[in-house]
């Protein structure tokens, strides 16, 4: 498995596999403790309406998640992975809203 992880992200060794794998641990215990605390200051409840947690989630969570992914990063050493990890990411997340039109137009 950690071959696997090596060759897929295109790092040296198994210590900088390790390492990534705890940035994004690190990362989804702070964004949960984060979203925990964002909750309860701006009144949401499990109670809540489901639309209105998924559009916090969608809005501010999701954002808030890259930017503690990217200071992991930083503090563990590997920002220029993370940062060319969430690049890539957002290029993808970009593609779905390109239409297929404009992708097979010849320019």
């Amino acid at each position: 498995m950690i071959e696997k992880l090596k060759q897929r992200w295109n790092v040296r060794n198994g210590w900088d596999v390790l390492i990534i794998l705890v940035v994004f641990a690190c990362t989804g215990f702070s964004v949960l403790y984060v979203k925990r605390w964002l909750f309860e200051l701006i009144g949401l409840t499990e109670n809540s309406p489901g639309w209105l947690r998924w559009t916090v989630n969608i809005l501010i969570i999701l954002p808030l998640y890259q930017v503690i992914l990217l200071a992991w990063g930083w503090i563990w050493g590997k920002f220029s992975f993370f940062w060319e990890f969430e690049k890539r990411m957002f290029s993808r997340i970009g593609g779905l809203f390109r239409s297929k039109k404009a992708e097979t137009t010849p320019e």
